[in-house]
């Protein structure tokens, strides 16, 4: 008699559980079973409202300290996952490091928050289950193994990744993307409430470029996303820092992050 093979067993189980309040749990066991990662996330990105959160796990505290006061509360907007559900992106398997800009290690989003979760290596199943709503469950690996993933490793995540978006697809299908009527974006978000709390009137393209600076774009990769060659970037980027008072990308962070997430 053949002997059962325990991933299969694990994935029906996912599969039974799909819409019951113990879907996550079986999914994180069957995907630790298939891909080894030191922590684990599951959350929803939406069109106008804050992430919510479903799932954290680690083992490592750091990683995941400051995802409700922080993360939540603004800084997801500079995250390069959120990226993919703000530009449309396909359902896949997608690496960190494949999808952050190119300065993304050096701006000052990564230096205060991500570099202190110690992650070092990301991988995010993405999938969309309803209009305007992405799911990212991301695994991870931090300081607590302090390795990235093998070779081995992102070919087994990439053969699931199918499966792993498919059940997540079912299980959150009917998650809403609109809280309210609003259509306001973070650009948008960020140059009203400077001008209301702040007294600094930016441009609607100061202000995309800000954001563009803060999530780790050079003046180059911000040419090529916005259509204007990179010497325009600089003389906005100028404008930009005059306007506000500051003289680096550090202190351009200090003063915009906390004005980035809509009172809601």
């Amino acid at each position: 008699m053949k002997e059962q093979d325990p991933a299969q067993d694990q994935l029906a189980q996912v599969i039974l559980a799909i819409e019951s309040s113990e879907f996550a749990q079986h999914l994180r066991v069957w995907l630790g079973g298939l891909c080894r990662f030191d922590n684990i996330t599951m959350l929803a990105f939406f069109e106008n409202r804050k992430p919510e959160v479903f799932v954290t796990e680690a083992a490592e505290h750091r990683v995941f300290e400051r995802i409700s006061s922080h993360y939540v509360n603004g800084a997801y907007l500079l995250d390069p996952f959120y990226t993919l559900h703000k530009t449309g992106a396909s359902d896949g398997l997608y690496r960190l490091a494949d999808v952050a800009p190119d300065q993304f290690q050096r701006n000052e989003y990564f230096k205060s928050y991500y570099q202190r979760t110690t992650l070092v290596d990301e991988l995010a199943f993405f999938s969309r289950p309803a209009p305007g709503v992405s799911i990212t469950i991301c695994i991870g690996r931090d300081a607590s193994t302090a390795s990235r993933f093998s070779a081995r490793d992102l070919a087994a995540a990439h053969r699931i990744a199918p499966v792993v978006n498919a059940l997540a697809t079912r299980n959150w299908r009917d998650l809403k993307g609109a809280k309210d009527a609003s259509t306001e974006n973070a650009a948008e978000t960020l140059r009203r409430r400077l001008t209301e709390e702040k007294s600094i009137s930016l441009s609607a393209r100061q202000s995309e470029i800000a954001l563009l600076i803060l999530q780790g774009h050079s003046s180059i990769s911000i040419g090529l996303t916005l259509g204007i060659s990179p010497q325009t970037v600089k003389v906005i980027r100028k404008q930009l820092y005059k306007k506000c008072s500051i003289s680096s990308q550090g202190e351009l962070y200090y003063l915009i992050a906390p004005f980035l997430a809509q009172n809601r």
